[in-house]
Formats: structure tokens, C-alpha cells, sequence
């Protein structure tokens, strides 16, 4: 079975290197999605709130960075290299996927689609250079939420 992959907007701004961050923090990034879109799984929601972040912070023509060209790989929606989860929604507008505990605990709710898509899926979320997976990583991971830090957890070293 191919790994899956929910991967944060995040990881292919850094991949594209328009963050000022560390050069071990950028080639982590294009490492992660090249393994993403060569040999795995991208997962999704059904409902494109993902591809729709995606499509505010990259370049549909997929270049001229690594995380345009996975952006690209998103939208041409490959089935082999694609995995689309349906994340249903609450009466008041949160994903019923979601653990109570991650909403109560302030996690952005920006990212909460995210979140929603790994536990529904059982795959791991990568994360870059957003603080706010840090801040939350205790909740989000004792709800059975695996988190993979590429840059680490120590926002003081992402930077260049």
C-alpha cells in the first residue's frame, strides 16, 4: 500500500522557497511532496476546501516550484496519486471528523481541514513552518492525529 500524505499549505510555500527559512527546512519540503506525488498518495477533501487553499498560495501551471508542481498534481486529480475524503460538517460548520478537543484547544480553524482529513483517513499530517501545530501538538496528537515535523519543532531554527 502507498504511504498517504495530508500535507499543509505550508509545505509547498516552503518548497517553493518563498519562505525565508533554513536550507535543511526547504529541502525537507520538496523531499516530502517529490515522495508525495512520485510513490504516494495525496489525500484530500471531497468537498476541494484543501485544493481551494491550495489554489490561494500556488501556481495551477505548476511551476516554477516544487509545491506548484505538486499543487499541479492535486488538481489533475490523478486516482493513483489521489485520495478524496468526504468530511461532512456539523450544524455549526465544523467537521464532524474533527475531535471536539482540537476545537476547544483554539487550533486554527484554518488548518482544522486538515486535522479533520488525517483522522478520517488514518494518514499522518506534514507540517513546515506553522507554529500552530506546534502549540496544539499535545491535543492533536493524543487524539490519534500524527503529526510529522519537517522542519522540527522549534519555530527559533526554521528560519535562515
Amino acid at each position: 500500500m502507498m504511504a498517504r500524505y495530508v500535507i499543509d499549505t505550508n509545505v509547498a510555500i516552503v518548497a517553493n522557497g518563498e519562505e525565508d527559512v533554513a536550507i535543511e527546512c526547504q529541502l525537507a519540503a520538496v523531499e516530502t511532496l517529490t515522495k508525495a506525488v512520485n510513490s504516494g498518495v495525496i489525500v484530500v477533501d471531497a468537498a476541494g476546501e484543501i485544493r481551494d487553499e491550495y489554489r490561494r498560495h500556488l501556481n495551477p501551471h505548476g511551476q516554477p516550484g516544487v509545491g506548484d508542481r505538486f499543487y499541479l498534481e492535486v488538481i489533475n486529480c490523478h486516482p493513483d496519486r489521489t485520495a478524496q475524503v468526504d468530511l461532512p460538517k456539523r450544524e455549526d460548520g465544523e467537521f464532524k471528523d474533527l475531535p471536539q478537543a482540537i476545537i476547544n484547544a483554539g487550533f486554527d480553524p484554518s488548518d482544522r481541514k486538515f486535522a479533520a482529513a488525517a483522522k478520517k483517513s488514518k494518514s499522518p499530517v506534514y507540517n513546515a513552518t506553522d507554529s500552530d501545530w506546534v502549540e496544539h501538538r499535545e491535543i492533536i496528537e493524543a487524539t490519534g492525529i500524527k503529526i510529522v515535523f519537517l522542519c522540527g519543532c522549534d519555530p527559533a531554527i526554521w528560519k535562515a
